[in-house]
Order: C-alpha cells, then sequence, then structure tokens
C-alpha cells in the first residue's frame, strides 16, 4: 500500500469512528472514474467491485456524476435503485457518498460512510459530514 493509502486509510478509521460509521471508503478521481484508495470493513468480494467505479453507477458513481451527496436509510432494502446490489453484502444499513473537491472546485472524488443501523441523514449532519470530507487526503 502507498504512503497516500495509508494516510487515506488511517484518515478514514478516524472518520468512521469519530462519526459512528462501522464501513466506508475514499475513492480518487481519475478522469470519469473513481479508484477505490481506502477500505474499511468493506468485504473482499465488495472491494473487487468497487475498486473501479464508473460515473453514475452506485452511490460513488452517483454522487460524482450528479455532484451531491447520495445517501440511502437502509442499503438492504433500498428500492431507489441509487445501491447497487453488492452494496448489500456489507454489513450496514444506512449510507451516504459524498463528493469531495479540490480547491478550484473540481471532484477529486468520493467518501462514502455506512452505519450499523437504519437512519434519515439531517440536513445539518450531512452539512457536517461534507465539510469534514473534503479534508480526506487523496
Amino acid at each position: 500500500m502507498s504512503e497516500a493509502a495509508n494516510a487515506t486509510e488511517a484518515w478514514l478509521r478516524q472518520w468512521l469512528t469519530t462519526h459512528g460509521g462501522v464501513a466506508g471508503t475514499v475513492h480518487v478521481r481519475e478522469a470519469d472514474d473513481l479508484v477505490l484508495q481506502a477500505a474499511v470493513n468493506i468485504p473482499p468480494p465488495v472491494v473487487a467491485i468497487v475498486r473501479l467505479v464508473p460515473k453514475g453507477k452506485g452511490m460513488a458513481g452517483l454522487a460524482f456524476e450528479r455532484d451531491a451527496p447520495v445517501s440511502t436509510c437502509n442499503l438492504q432494502t433500498d428500492a431507489t435503485g441509487d445501491v447497487r446490489p453488492g452494496a448489500k453484502a456489507v454489513n450496514a444499513s444506512a449510507a451516504v457518498a459524498i463528493p469531495i473537491h479540490d480547491a478550484a472546485g473540481n471532484i477529486r472524488g468520493v467518501v462514502g460512510i455506512a452505519y450499523a443501523g437504519e437512519r434519515a441523514m439531517e440536513d445539518a449532519e450531512l452539512q457536517r459530514l461534507r465539510s469534514e470530507a473534503e479534508l480526506a487526503p487523496t
């Protein structure tokens, strides 16, 4: 694992702990794709699926495409079509994928967090998560 990936994983572990998350990912942008840089408590089959995420696919790809957070109250029962079948293998319920930006305002990646229980993401909590996700090292 590269030094950048180690730093990103350490940041992700702390961020998850701070916000009560049970699993998470950090993807970095490469052209019109997202490449997995760090994953915590993501099952190996899911890691294999999300190593490369095209724009518009799954929660991370949709957050990238929309330049807006994409959330679900429950990964297991989501019927919106935003959650890909592989995400249901993660031992979690609520989740949110948050686009992060560079100094020029361009998307540089997407940070994901999943929670053990079902929950709706209130605007204030979502804004706090967004602000802190922007600090992710990538």
